[in-house]
Order: structure tokens, then sequence, then C-alpha cells
């Protein structure tokens, strides 16, 4: 089997989705009050407790097995670089690299971030840099609400500040995202195609070297 044979996600939609304005005014309006799970409460404090309170924070939203993160914090040295993912199966394919080789300024945490997300801005925590690298697409049209700027969690994201970084495959994810966070901070939100000279992630590489474009939207949100 070929390396580099990733295909773009395919869908019925080819443009924003006709609801999604809809969808984000309604979060904004309305409190998310969903619980917070005990397990998840345990992994933001677990993930802080390295943390210094003095070094710029950094956020790798959904870090899949790891690589990013540790880019980041090779990059980043005088900041804290949390990596959060859902699976601990991923978490734990940090390959090729041994805990003695990894960076001291970063940490990996398993928590749900509809939670994370929500403790940081209960905490005050405000992010230096945020990123959320080729998440989920979902590119079903009826899977709108499982896409993060259509999630009832997405008006907390802008809320940690910093300079936000969303990278995708898909160039209808970006555009529904800068759709949605110009909706949340009122005001444009641009995006772009990019070429990832150095791939933050594994994925990035395949999509790359599979001749695929990719998006990314950075804006600061302070």
């Amino acid at each position: 089997m070929s390396y580099a044979n990733s295909t773009i996600p395919v869908s019925a939609q080819q443009g924003v989705h006709d609801r999604l304005t809809e969808r984000v005014a309604r979060h904004l309006a309305e409190p998310f009050l969903k619980p917070i799970a005990d397990y998840n409460r345990e992994a933001y404090v677990a993930s802080l407790a390295g943390w210094d309170r003095r070094a710029p924070l950094i956020l790798d939203a959904g870090c899949g097995v790891g690589h990013s993160t540790i880019q980041l914090a090779r990059t980043y040295p005088d900041h804290w670089v949390i990596g959060i993912d859902q699976s601990q199966d991923r978490l734990s394919r940090r390959k090729p690299y041994p805990d003695a080789l990894l960076p001291k300024n970063m940490v990996f945490a398993r928590a749900d971030l509809v939670d994370y997300w929500r403790l940081m801005y209960a905490d005050g925590l405000r992010l230096a840099r945020h990123y959320i690298l080729y998440p989920n697409p979902w590119p079903k049209i009826g899977h709108l609400s499982r896409r993060w700027h259509a999630h009832p969690v997405f008006p907390f994201i802008p809320k940690l500040g910093g300079v936000l970084e969303c990278r995708s495959n898909w160039q209808v994810y970006i555009e529904e995202f800068a759709v949605a966070l110009g909706q949340v901070l009122t005001r444009t939100v641009t995006w772009e195609t990019f070429e990832a000279v150095v791939p933050l992630t594994p994925f990035e590489r395949k999509y790359r070297d599979s001749g695929q474009t990719l998006y990314r939207l950075v804006t600061e949100v302070d």
C-alpha cells in the first residue's frame, strides 16, 4: 500500500452549511451547562502540576499521538505546552520519542476537550497559542453539530485568548470555522492555503505528500 494515498474528505456539502450561523447564535445565547466529568477535572489538575504559573501556555487541542506537542515544546522552550487527547491509545503511541528525550516543558493528558476548555476558562487561564490541528471534519451534512465550530463549547474557545490556529485538509471546514469564529468575535476572520514545509503532525505530512491542498486559519483572539 502506498504511503502518500490520503484522500480529501468526501461530502455532498460543498460550502458553508446553511444552518451554521443559526447554530452558533443559539450557542452564544444559551449557557452550556453539561456537567464536567471527574476524570477531566483530575486530568486538568495533573496537566498544570508541572507549570510554574509564569511560563506562557500553549494548548495542543486534540494532539493525537503527540508529535505536534513535542514540536511545539521544542519551538517554544520558554512556554508550558499541553497536549490533550481523549484517546489514551493515541497518546501512548508517541514513537519514536522515549520519555528521556521528551522536552521538559510539556505534558500530555487524556481528557475530553469539551470539559478541558471550560475548566481553563473557569480558572481564568489565558493561552499564548492555541492549536486545533486537523480535527475530525465530520463531512456528512447531518454531522454539522459534531464539528467544533458548531458545538455548544465553541464560544469558550476564543475566550481563552492568544493566537488561535486551526488547520484542515477540507476547505469547507476552514471556511466554516472562519465564519463561526467571526460571528463570535464580531469581525471578519480570514483563512489561507499554505505549504507544510515542516509538518506538525503525521496527518499533515501524509496529506502534504499525497499532494493535497492544506488550509489554515491563524488569528489573534485577545
